[in-house]
């Protein structure tokens, strides 16, 4: 299903489509789905640009099982980087593209609530509990400010960064954060972006993308071992919002997004119930 004047569609960006030589025509991309779209939200991430900024720093980035542990000093980065130099390099594209855009961190406003992720067991990790350090589970989320901003016809960029309620800056996954805003928000479509673009049956092929997939026929794609690698999560993360009302799940490449909204199944992979 198409999306129409009354939806609510939630795009997040991957850090490696805010490259300085891709940002430009993905915000062109954006402004197309704006006019699809009653409301649009961007969530973006950086972690690319924060890892390349920490080793410029002499601070190696700690992954365990393909999780960021957040330091104090790797939370400066974070912040420098995401909330600083790819939101306003972000806001001022979306600027450029005739789209009246916000810049928001999750203090803003609190917009995104958040508290600390206790220790826990992680797959691939070990059978201990690992602490990641300032890295934030959601609470929720202050869509009263979103509504407002949107009514008003502005498009809000939030950087994936939560605040606890002491005031706490705390990291979480741009996946994470934008899933549970689709789900919150109850959703028309989330549009997922990112260089890899659509699931794939074999993943060095482009024709063999996969323009749609259930729930069930995407389980069984992981359990059978078409899907694999980074697809793995971004399927999963997926389910929760479909299960929770949100329409569709759009799993695209750069620039696809307006062809995605109008389309559905025509680039990229959709997700449905």
């Amino acid at each position: 299903m198409a999306v129409g004047p009354s939806s609510t569609v939630v795009v997040k960006l991957g850090g490696d489509v805010l490259e300085p030589e891709r940002i430009g025509p993905v915000a062109a991309d954006l402004a197309r789905a704006r006019t699809l779209a009653g409301a649009l939200i961007v969530v973006h991430g950086g972690g690319p640009q924060a890892s390349a900024l920490s080793r410029r720093l002499g601070l190696e980035p700690r992954i365990v099982g393909g999780r960021r542990i957040t330091g104090p000093e790797d939370l400066e980065v974070v912040t420098m980087v995401v909330a600083g130099r790819l939101n306003v390099a972000l806001v001022a594209a979306l600027a450029a593209a005739g789209v009246s855009a916000v810049g928001l961190h999750g203090a803003s406003g609190r917009v995104i609530r958040a508290h600390r992720r206790p220790p826990r067991v992680v797959s691939g990790a070990g059978p201990d509990p690992i602490d990641f350090g300032l890295v934030g589970d959601v609470d929720g989320f202050d869509t009263a400010l979103l509504g407002t901003l949107t009514t008003a016809g502005h498009v809000p960029v939030l950087a994936c960064l939560g605040c606890a309620d002491d005031g706490t800056v705390l990291n979480i996954n741009a996946d994470i954060v934008a899933s549970q805003l689709a789900a919150a928000l109850g959703a028309t479509a989330l549009v997922a972006v990112s260089g890899v673009g659509g699931v794939r049956r074999d993943r060095d092929d482009p024709a063999s993308r996969i323009a749609r997939l259930t729930i069930a026929e995407a389980r069984a794609a992981i359990a059978d071992g078409t899907v694999q690698g980074g697809m793995i999560p971004k399927l999963e993360e997926a389910f929760a919002p479909l299960e929770a009302g949100v329409g569709a799940v759009h799993v695209v490449g750069p620039g696809e997004v307006s062809g995605a909204l109008a389309a559905p199944g025509r680039v990229g992979t959709v997700l449905v119930p």
